[in-house]
């Protein structure tokens, strides 16, 4: 019964893991076998990239900026409102995100949004865009894992380090911060990560547009509106790589957390 028992937990994971295997081995096949409409162009892909990794970076700090006081604010305080605020918060990771990028568009079409565009430059249709459409997609679930990992710091450490004579800010800056640094590393990875894979939102507010906007999301899409599916299986597998590397990598600094 035992083992019946244990067969019936890995069967689904491993033909999940089997089926997710046979996607990429689909994607290398089609890559190694498909045919161009137009030659890899390779200052593309770099351009694709990079832009990539900047803005998923700048997103994915500006995230973690905001979600830091924000999730300790949830998970330490009780104040009037809060069950509203909390599920407010979340709107981000549930909200389809080309409804998402759809809302920021129509924002800076009011008063207040184009006072920030006057204030910083335009959004729509530029990499600014991208920044801010990336950052409201991943702001949600960076909130949701620092509010996870603070309420798994003892609260008693605070209180000690409060008798001792450190005021609340001392407090967090010297006692909690580095105690939740592993879940602020698996934060922003996870967040990066997502940020890199985004597209619905980015491609409502900054555009489809090649050497400008073009995301490595946006580059597949591209590559696939032009049929061009050989040159999309390339992106996708860069995707594929990056994914896989902040996956071992989130692993990683857990397993250290651990140690």
């Amino acid at each position: 019964m035992n083992r019946l028992f244990n067969w019936l937990l890995f069967i689904p994971a491993l033909a999940l893991a089997a089926f997710l295997v046979i996607l990429v081995a689909g994607a290398i096949t089609e890559l190694a076998g498909g045919s161009y409409i137009r030659p890899p162009d390779a200052g593309r892909i770099i351009f694709a990239i990079r832009l990539s990794l900047v803005t998923a970076t700048a997103a994915s700090v500006l995230a973690l900026l905001i979600a830091i006081p924000v999730a300790y604010l949830i998970s330490r305080h009780s104040f009037f409102g809060k069950s509203v605020l909390d599920t407010l918060l979340d709107l981000p990771i549930v909200l389809s995100p080309i409804a998402l990028g759809a809302l920021l568009m129509i924002f800076f079409n009011t008063a207040p949004g184009r006072i920030i565009s006057g204030i910083f430059g335009p959004f729509v249709f530029e990499v600014r865009g991208i920044v801010l459409a990336q950052f409201c997609v991943v702001v949600g679930l960076a909130i949701r894992l620092l509010k996870t990992t603070f309420e798994g710091i003892d609260v008693t450490y605070e209180h000690l380090a409060r008798t001792l004579g450190l005021n609340r800010f001392q407090t967090f800056w010297k006692i909690v911060l580095p105690l939740a640094r592993r879940g602020l590393m698996a934060t922003f990875l996870l967040s990066w990560g997502r940020a890199i894979g985004e597209f619905g939102a980015t491609v409502t507010l900054a555009g489809a547009t090649t050497f400008k906007t073009e995301t490595i999301p946006i580059s597949i899409f591209l590559n696939f509106a032009s049929a061009d599916i050989a040159n999309a299986m390339i992106f996708i597998l860069i995707l594929i790589i990056f994914s896989l590397g902040i996956l071992f990598a989130v692993r990683k600094v857990r397993i250290l957390g651990h140690g």
